[in-house]
């Protein structure tokens, strides 16, 4: 080999960026004095120059118990000519990387790799995406030169002398597949299940011994049978929850009765208008990427509070896509429907694609015309091919539940929870994201997970003797952020600076007067109640996550005509959720 390879990485507590490759004149110290004083407390940076065939494995964990040894959630694995980087199916750790010439560029945070690119470009297939989904499908990034590694795979480059090529290949390192001869025994499943569930919470706790762990416990399911299990295990625990002040529905109130039936400590933190409007900059901030979900700032305020009594938080999160959650009964009825009337209009792709509940259907009428004519001829269904192949799983339920691990889970749930957690110096621990689970749930029949209107049915089964009934039976209603009155009525004026006419013209993006339509109603179909919060909130983190992290300008706000005050109809709109 007549050529030097040369791989440089930089690590900090919870991050990490390298580079990988050769014949680069361009990586001068100032670059990369750029990039690594990026990361905080305490850089360390290595460069070889000529790598041992022996290798060089680094690895990131979302739970910091990953070692050279175990089985990490993200990894970078050097060779003597080959570079790979991997993903745990979880999606718990991100993980991106760029390519200038004959160097591949890798980071577990997309800020680290802006300042390589000068003039990052926004691309419009990924903004598009964002707008059906609240996140950014992978492997897009919002960045035009910037790549998302899918979770569940590894990608690999070779170097090839003397050509002096630099060879790509990717392979995939878990596919869920269901059991063609699968359990049909609800006492077998259960008593099963109870195994696997003490054996994932062991293993989360191996390397803790009398130190106190957290759980965020929003008085679900999922959330209370975690709580439950640290319990059991005897470790100390204190438990997080959010209060949203006064809504319709609060779920606080069975937070506080799972708490009161462990005889755990309860903090409620405070999540309304007040408090989160400080902590809006610092959570997408901290998100990396545009997270469009209500739920984020309230958690980055629920790990900020956390993090004052301990170092290590436990979710519940994982449970809806193991388990079949909730959402996947309009999609049954969807998946029935459409077999008995195949030659309907829609597909069932596009069925599943509506149950985001976000802008797919609006294309013409929330984006500038030469950003439609752009992304026009983009299917988004094809963001859902893979995750709804049918060949793993033939049955209608198991599909569902492979695409809810695939999409919701490993591109939206566990990247946000691991870089809200990491943003207060926390290791986050998902007892439901357990590969011995997770494939276990294969085997089951599809008739143990949902009977009649009882989603969840053989996990309620397994831990009722664990938590009050009345929890582990109730229907799940999630968490209802009140986006919508916050909207209209506390951040009411702020909806005038974020999402004025004068800076959406000027990013020429969105169409100027898109919130005003939202609001006053005049965008039609099912945007109403709490779905216009839903989605000015998916605006909202959009234009601030663009002048925040990408680091574009805002433009030029209308003063002449402020949103509060165009037209004075909409104040009146803004009253009936007072």
């Amino acid at each position: 080999m007549d050529k030097e390879v040369t791989v440089g990485i930089a690590t900090a507590p919870g991050q990490w960026i390298g580079y990988w490759g050769y014949d680069f004149p361009e990586i001068p110290a100032r670059r990369l004095e750029s990039v690594t004083h990026r990361i905080a407390n305490g850089v360390s940076w290595s460069v070889v120059s000529r790598i041992p065939t022996t290798g060089i494995l680094v690895t990131l964990s979302a739970s910091g118990i990953a070692s050279d040894r175990a089985s990490p959630d993200a990894w970078v694995l050097v060779g003597e000519d080959s570079l790979t980087l991997g993903r745990q199916a979880f999606g718990r750790v991100p993980l991106y990387w760029t390519r200038q010439k004959q160097t591949i560029w890798f980071a577990s945070r997309l800020r680290l790799l802006l300042p390589l690119l000068g003039s990052p470009s926004v691309d419009l297939a990924a903004l598009y995406g964002y707008s059906c989904f609240s996140y950014v499908p992978t492997p897009l990034t919002p960045i035009e030169e910037i790549q998302a590694l899918e979770a569940g795979r590894e990608e690999s480059w070779r170097i090839e002398f003397p050509e002096e090529l630099l060879i790509s290949s990717s392979r995939g390192l878990t596919d869920w597949r269901e059991n063609p001869h699968p359990i049909e025994s609800e006492e077998v499943a259960i008593a099963e299940l109870q195994t696997l569930l003490q054996q994932s919470i062991e293993r989360q706790l191996a390397d803790l011994s009398d130190e106190p762990v957290g759980v965020f416990l929003s008085g679900g399911l999922d959330s209370s049978i975690v709580a439950a299990l640290l319990v059991r295990s005897g470790i100390t625990t204190r438990a997080y929850t959010l209060d949203f002040g006064e809504i319709e529905n609060p779920e606080s109130p069975y937070a506080e009765k799972v708490a009161e039936y462990l005889k755990i400590p309860l903090t409620k933190v405070k999540a309304t208008p007040q408090q989160i409007g400080p902590a809006l900059i610092p959570a997408i901030r901290a998100l990396d990427l545009p997270f469009g979900d209500g739920v984020t700032v309230p958690l980055f305020l629920l790990g900020q509070a956390a993090r004052q009594d301990t170092r290590v938080i436990f979710n519940g999160e994982g449970g809806d896509q193991l388990f079949a959650g909730w959402t996947n009964k309009p999609m049954i009825a969807a998946g029935i429907y459409q077999s008995e009337s195949p030659d309907g209009d829609r597909s069932f792709e596009e069925d599943y694609l509506r149950t985001f509940h976000r802008l797919y259907g609006y294309e013409e009428r929330v984006f500038q015309p030469e950003v439609f004519e752009e992304i026009r001829s983009i299917d988004p269904r094809h963001w859902l091919k893979t995750a709804l192949d049918s060949a793993p799983t033939p049955s209608l339920l198991h599909r569902l539940r492979r695409a809810s691990l695939m999409l919701k889970g490993a591109q939206n749930i566990q990247p946000r929870a691991t870089n809200l957690a990491f943003a207060h110096g926390l290791q986050v621990r998902s007892p439901f994201c357990d590969p011995d689970l997770a494939e276990w749930t294969f085997s089951l029949s599809g008739e143990l997970f949902l009977q009649g209107s009882r989603e969840k049915y053989i996990l309620k089964r397994a831990v009722e003797s664990w938590l009050p009934p009345e929890i582990v039976w109730r229907e799940k209603r999630g968490m209802g952020v009140p986006l919508t009155p916050w909207c209209l009525q506390e951040w009411w004026r702020s909806l005038g600076i974020w999402l004025n006419p004068g800076r959406l013209k000027a990013e020429g993006r969105w169409q100027s007067d898109l919130a005003v339509r939202i609001v006053s109603g005049e965008l039609g179909g099912m945007i109403q109640g709490r779905r216009v919060g839903e989605i000015l909130w998916l605006l909202i983190v959009w234009e601030l996550w663009r002048s925040n992290v990408l680091g574009e300008p805002e433009g030029n706000l209308s003063w002449n005509h402020p949103f509060w005050l165009v037209p004075h109809s909409l104040w009146k709109y803004g009253k009936q959720w007072r």
